[in-house]
């Protein structure tokens, strides 16, 4: 993926092109979404298979780079020797972020317990090995931010992936030194809380993703994304703040590049 910018070249910070879904057709993937601008992404593993399917991309592929960490549906299943090989992985010089990791309260494989721990674990490796973290949260804000301010996670910082929650929450993730990233949902008519996020989070700690294959945005809602459709994401949130969609792109791919301390 090319890394001379063009104007209003994207950056996808969030994807899962490492899935099975695209285990037909991932080079046309990577292709449409160079072809629709977006010239640098980070491909998110979550468990064994998972980061080692995304280094393996990252070896092949300028622009892209990777996120390593334990998903918290799976933290029961996480072993000692896991966290150690996460700290080995998080070596590779493309691994620019530890996650995603968090919390998750929809789905009941892991205790909330076991969740807490695994996630504190991966904080206190992420401010050893200096690395930003990504957040995942679903129906666990308030467990979540307690966790984040009671770690000092402000120090390394890091991504609120797909941010659903409500301005207050932002607030509190702006203050710790964390990024708001918006996905397809923005897109979506019955969704106010992203749109009202989406115009009053401070232009340079915005970021967009697609979280692909999942929240394709309108009009493809339902069907699996792919990083291409980040550009519909980009075009509704630049609408929503009253500014070209090129403004938009520039800002989210600076400030990802920043975060993720990428300077080539």
């Amino acid at each position: 993926m090319a890394t001379n910018k063009r104007n209003g070249a994207l950056f996808d910070t969030h994807t899962h092109i490492n899935a099975e879904q695209f285990d037909e057709d991932r080079e046309a993937v990577i292709e449409r979404a160079r072809e629709a601008g977006v010239e640098e992404m980070v491909v998110v593993g979550f468990d064994r298979g998972t980061i080692e399917r995304a280094l393996e991309i990252v070896d092949r592929h300028d622009g892209i780079y990777a996120a390593v960490g334990w998903h918290p549906v799976d933290a029961v299943d996480m072993t000692e020797e896991d966290l150690r090989w996460i700290e080995e992985v998080a070596g590779h010089p493309k691994v620019v972020a530890l996650g995603e990791m968090g919390l998750d309260y929809h789905w009941d494989k892991s205790p909330a317990d076991v969740q807490k721990d695994v996630f504190r674990r991966q904080i206190d490796l992420a401010k050893r090995l200096g690395l930003p973290i990504i957040i995942h949260n679903r129906e666990a804000t308030e467990d979540i931010l307690r966790i984040l301010e009671e770690e000092r996670a402000s120090e390394v910082g890091g991504i609120m992936h797909c941010f659903s929650a409500d301005w207050e929450a932002a607030e509190r993730c702006l203050a710790m030194n964390f990024y708001i990233s918006i996905g397809g949902p923005v897109t979506f008519k019955n969704a106010p809380l992203p749109k009202e996020v989406a115009k009053k989070v401070p232009l340079d700690k915005l970021l967009i993703e697609t979280d692909c294959p999942y929240l394709s945005p309108h009009p493809f809602r339902g069907k699996r994304n792919e990083p291409a459709r980040v550009k519909l994401v980009a075009e509704q949130i630049a609408e929503l703040r009253g500014m070209t969609f090129e403004e938009l792109a520039e800002a989210t791919t600076q400030n990802a590049r920043r975060l993720f301390g990428i300077r080539s």
